[in-house]
């Protein structure tokens, strides 16, 4: 048998990545469907799973691995008094989750996940944008009830002063037993990933609203006479967490391996991709969706580089269907099938 001439597929991928997923691509055989480096489809993704309740000392949290990615978000509650709350009125009642800065997020790519992620180091451009791409979407989903984070306190009664008869201050005295909020509850989510294999932002949002449905907080109240709240573990109060956005991102990959060639008009959509096909795509879409109680709502769609991607082709039903089936995988996993 004549001895195998040329180099192997692993190494062949290791050299030239670009023509290797171009190859596998657009096969010579037309018995062979298109397939990536990976093996999967364009449009297959990466099996999530979700483990719920991972960390023991934090009031919520969940481990999420799609592939070699994998990432764990603890939430921890704070309170904070509206007294030292600079900007805290008592009328605001719509915007306080941002006005307040009620939830903070924020990611650590730096735990020796990745090559490229080193312990020790400064926090990378990538973990921070992350951070605030996780902080943008907390509230323009409107995920949280701001009602779940607020500490209410009933003003006890005061006794009136002997002979004091000003008609317009008894007016505006308090009424007793009147409640009022008095602190609020900080929730602080960190997210840490274990292991980083492409596609950071998914799998670290699906952490993140897989801890908030696992968030547990304890029972607050106000000791006047200290000043301060005081919490109890018994019963502890779930977050009302009533949607399930879910983000799904693809990248576009395109004949050119530079900027200089000429573009033919092929392209692919690869789904959920993973380090190796980032660094190869110059187009990224994110397409937040939430199926929850059987309609398809779109809450945002970002796109970054390019211009393959239209609004047509955005809209079009594959690629909204995939998104459903996305979202469907995710729910599925941190439900339990349920």
């Amino acid at each position: 048998m004549a001895p195998e001439v040329g180099l192997s597929r692993s190494t062949f991928a290791k050299l030239s990545p670009h023509p290797y997923l171009l190859a596998n691509l657009e096969p010579s055989d037309d018995s062979i469907p298109p397939a990536r480096s990976n093996g999967r489809a364009p449009f297959e993704v990466r099996k999530p799973t979700v483990n719920l309740s991972s960390l023991s000392h934090a009031h919520g949290s969940a481990l999420v691995r799609t592939g070699d990615t994998t990432v764990i978000c603890g939430i921890r509650g704070e309170t904070i008094l509206t007294d030292h709350i600079p900007n805290f009125r008592a009328s605001n009642t719509q915007t306080e989750l941002a006005d307040y800065d009620l939830l903070v997020p924020n990611i650590e790519l730096a735990t020796g996940s990745a090559p490229q992620f080193l312990p020790g180091g400064p926090p990378t451009t990538l973990a921070q944008t992350l951070s605030t791409k996780i902080y943008s979407l907390l509230h323009s989903s409107k995920l949280l009830r701001a009602e779940d984070l607020r500490i209410w306190h009933k003003r006890p009664a005061e006794a009136p002063i002997s002979g004091y008869e000003d008609e317009e201050e008894v007016g505006n005295e308090k009424q007793e037993g009147e409640e009022y909020v008095v602190a609020y509850w900080v929730l602080y989510i960190d997210l840490f990933f274990i292991s980083f294999d492409g596609n950071p932002f998914d799998a670290a949002w699906a952490a993140t609203v897989a801890a908030l449905r696992d968030t547990k907080l304890p029972q607050a109240r106000y000791d006047p006479d200290r000043e301060m709240i005081i919490c109890s573990k018994k019963d502890p109060r779930p977050l009302t967490v009533e949607s399930m956005p879910i983000a799904c991102t693809a990248v576009i990959f395109t004949g050119k391996e530079t900027k200089e060639q000429a573009a033919d008009g092929k392209f692919w959509i690869l789904a959920d991709p993973d380090t190796l096909e980032e660094s190869l795509c110059d187009e990224t879409v994110t397409i937040v969706i939430d199926c929850a109680g059987g309609s398809r709502r779109i809450l945002s769609i970002s796109k970054h580089g390019g211009t393959v991607m239209t609004a047509k082709l955005l809209g079009s039903k594959e690629f909204l269907d995939w998104a459903s089936k996305r979202w469907e995988g995710f729910a599925s996993a941190m439900t339990g099938g349920r």
